[in-house]
């Protein structure tokens, strides 16, 4: 399931579960496509949250986790990020980093 992070705390959404972060712009090109791509992955991983994060709207978290461009996604299990990866990822280069979580 893929949810917006509009406030709150990214914390919380990410809690304990398997969570993939995706770091985008609204007008980043590549972003679009990443969207595409994640959607496929989110309708053959359920168990897996996603959380899209807006680059513009959100610069305390992009300062809080370090993120230096878009799109960035990064990977957490149990609360702790364990793979990071920027630019446009393609389908399998994803879901070998899932497969290290689940």
């Amino acid at each position: 399931m893929i949810k917006e992070f509009e406030n709150g705390s990214l914390k919380e959404m990410i809690g304990d579960e398997p969570t993939l972060v995706d770091f985008y712009s609204k007008t980043c090109g590549p972003c679009k496509m990443l969207s595409f791509v994640l959607n496929d992955i989110s309708k053959s991983h359920e168990n897996l949250n996603i959380v899209k994060v807006d680059f513009e709207a959100n610069p305390d978290l992009i300062k809080e986790y370090n993120v230096e461009g878009y799109p960035t996604i990064v990977l957490f299990k149990n609360g702790q990020e364990v793979n990071r990866r920027g630019g446009l990822q393609q389908k399998p280069v994803i879901e070998n980093m899932i497969k290290e979580i689940l």
